[in-house]
């Protein structure tokens, strides 16, 4: 009787092993896939831009129900996020990037598409959804955003814009920007009571 090639066998083995690897790493459900870090090299617009793209409105807060898959701890990068379970007073100053057509139309953390013409942003740890005022410290400009995605996961940059919001606070070219990012909580709420110091990065 002929024995099995043993590089067939081992290839074989291989490929089971592989397979493991992704239905255990599916199982946990708890290290999210690298989307975007943060990085704009090869980006820009996709497709034809708005004709007034300084016309579009910033995101309009409103009360909206959490989403559950969204905010669960996750690992990525080897870093491990504890995402807000809650509404909460945030905000710090950092380096915001923007992502664009590599992006576009594809799934966010929430699940919803993403649209690089919408006033959204990615955070690494406010609720999703969730509103923040983000502030260009360079010129002054703010903007209102949604927040529906995670990321930038890059050590040295705190959210990451949507294109409409990054050409709204006057950085797309530059690619980043220091900014002020801060949560926006419904009115009369227990958490818009407390105090917003700066939250170190």
């Amino acid at each position: 009787m002929k024995r099995p090639d043993r590089s067939y066998a081992a290839a074989r083995a291989a490929r089971a092993f592989l397979l493991v690897a992704f239905v255990l790493t599916a199982l946990a459900g708890c290290t999210l896939e690298t989307k975007h870090i943060g990085d704009t090299r090869d980006d820009g617009p996709g497709g034809p831009l708005p004709s007034n793209p300084d016309t579009i409105a910033d995101a309009r807060p409103r009360s909206e129900p959490l989403n559950p898959g969204a905010n669960s701890p996750y690992t990525i990068l080897g870093r491990k996020y504890v995402p807000y379970q809650s509404l909460t007073p945030y905000r710090a100053r950092g380096i915001a990037s923007w992502y664009g057509r590599k992006f576009h139309g594809k799934p966010t953390s929430s699940g919803e598409r993403y649209d690089m013409y919408a006033m959204t942003a990615a955070h690494t740890i406010l609720p999703i959804p969730s509103y923040a005022r983000v502030t260009n410290l360079s010129n002054g400009r703010s903007v209102v955003v949604r927040v529906n995605d995670r990321g930038p996961f890059h050590s040295e940059r705190i959210i990451d814009l949507s294109y409409a919001a990054a050409y709204k606070l006057g950085y797309v070219n530059a690619g980043s920007a220091s900014v002020e990012v801060e949560a926006i909580l419904p009115r009369g709420s227990a958490a818009a009571r407390e105090p917003r110091a700066l939250r170190p990065v």
